[in-house]
């Protein structure tokens, strides 16, 4: 009776962990709503630290396997992460304002192509995919005609969105887990025998 009571609050634990995470995430997500420009600066702060320590990681694992056909490959694409996030760390307003020029761009092109390929092809999503081309279309050229004061507050805004559904997805996970897991600890065993119950040997059985 007692390992699966501890494996159950074991495991009702981590799913409230993960749901403290959710908590967490929202939280920093709503933050990062209302500062968005502080939560742009974080995100290309975070980018740029990804990308130099991906950069030394990739460096370690080329050296390692030197000797290799793929190892100036390697060195190759590690020494550009390492510049890049170099480049990003020092300069996270420019990195910034050309990833946010990047993002309407290509809300743009997919916009385009979206209403293009729906008039060409009037399939049976036709009206879903005219109203997907035209919102791409629409934030792309707000973004667009904004920019680069729009670098402040675009980035920022799907960082700061991501966490927050991010965050809402971990909450509903962790907590259904602890449900799921308080469900089945409580259920009875009907398999086993009750106290009052004897248990039947295989010739009470066939009798």
């Amino acid at each position: 009776m007692n390992g699966p009571t501890a494996e159950g609050r074991k495991l009702s634990r981590s799913f409230g962990w993960l749901a403290l995470l959710g908590t967490l995430l929202v939280i920093a997500g709503v933050i990062g709503l209302v500062y968005t420009g502080v939560a742009t600066l974080t995100s290309m702060l975070l980018f740029g630290w990804l990308l130099l320590v991906g950069g030394l990681v990739g460096l370690l694992h080329a050296i390692e396997s030197r000797g290799t056909n793929y190892f100036w490959l390697g060195v190759v694409v590690a020494a550009l992460n390492i510049a890049a996030g170099v480049v990003v760390i020092k300069h996270p307003e420019g990195t910034a304002e050309a990833l946010t020029m990047f993002a309407a761009l290509l809300f743009l092109t997919g916009g385009v192509f979206r209403l293009v390929g729906s008039v060409v092809v009037r399939g049976p999503q036709m009206g879903w995919t005219l109203l997907q081309g035209a919102f791409g279309l629409l934030l792309g050229l707000l973004v667009l005609f904004d920019w680069p004061h729009s670098s402040l507050y675009v980035l920022g805004c799907f960082f700061s969105l991501a966490l927050l559904f991010d965050g809402l997805g971990l909450i509903a996970f962790g907590l259904g887990g602890r449900r799921i897991v308080s469900m089945v600890s409580e259920r009875p065993d009907e398999t086993a025998p009750t106290p009052d119950e004897p248990i039947k040997s295989p010739e009470d059985e066939r009798k």
